[in-house]
């Protein structure tokens, strides 16, 4: 987390539980009551990993570097997303939106704007991770995911891989991808265990 404390990862990175509602994707479609999930239970539950960084000095950041050099990441690019500066944005943003999985980890580091990362948790539900300028997110390899914008309708973020760019989604259903049997056996089974032992010790 280096210099940060995840007090303060939380003011930029936000996940809870998702209604059923199909109105606008946009809106933040909180549960209500409403439901949080903290960052911890992200890591440890879903291997969703995240941190705060200076995003007005990304080019320089130190921070930045060893995130880089620990996960051995080598290529970025950036990305705008918004209907003034994405080609084809209507296409995309349905195509981001559709339920898909990747066999590489997809990190994002948001540079400006905002946006929702929604990922299955182990019980399939939705879970609404909502991540603001500063805020960096890996999705682990074969976990079902998607994303859109909020009403914002603007983020800026960087994209980082291993090697050359790879960029093939997976729409779902794909459980038969090694990168998703090693996901399932790894956070799915694991939380279904841990329910059932939880239920039987209530």
């Amino acid at each position: 987390m280096g210099s940060f404390c995840k007090d303060y990862v939380g003011e930029i990175i936000q996940a809870w539980y998702m209604d059923d509602s199909n109105e606008d994707q946009r809106l933040p479609h909180h549960r209500n009551p409403e439901e949080y999930v903290t960052l911890d239970q992200l890591a440890v539950e879903l291997g969703v990993l995240s941190w705060r960084l200076d995003a007005d000095n990304y080019e320089t950041d130190e921070e930045l570097k060893k995130i880089l050099q620990a996960r051995g990441y080598s290529y970025m690019d950036m990305i705008e997303v918004c209907p003034e500066k994405l080609p084809n944005y209507e296409e995309k943003i349905k195509n981001f939106f559709e339920e898909h999985l990747h066999t590489d980890e997809e990190i994002r580091y948001c540079i400006a704007g905002s946006g929702y990362f929604d990922v299955r948790g182990c019980d399939d539900a939705w879970i609404r991770i909502w991540v603001k300028k500063g805020a960096v997110i890996a999705l682990p390899a074969g976990i079902y995911h998607r994303f859109t914008l909020d009403t914002n309708n603007y983020i800026k973020a960087m994209r980082l891989f291993v090697g050359e760019p790879v960029r093939t989604p997976y729409n779902r259903p794909h459980d038969h991808l090694p990168a998703r049997k090693e996901y399932v056996e790894t956070f799915v089974q694991k939380g279904a265990t841990n329910q059932a032992v939880d239920a039987a010790g209530a």
